[in-house]
């Protein structure tokens, strides 16, 4: 069976708003199992357009934190 278009970047936003904090993208990455890397990325980066998220740092040690407003 197939998800319903759209439930994979649904599980993204609600795992990166569920922390308290920065986070990882490993940290979404096992918060979201069944989503690839690439979407993963590609909705961390819808988010930092909106101002919702920043990026801090670069690399496999860069974090991300929520903006505040």
């Amino acid at each position: 069976m197939k998800s319903p278009r759209g439930a994979k970047r649904a599980l993204v936003v609600a795992a990166v708003e569920a922390f308290p904090g920065t986070f990882r993208l490993a940290d979404v990455e096992h918060a979201c199992p069944g989503v690839s890397r690439d979407m993963v990325r590609r909705v961390l980066g819808e988010l930092r357009n909106a101002r919702k998220i920043a990026c801090v740092g670069r690399g496999p040690a860069a974090t991300w934190r929520k903006e505040k407003g």
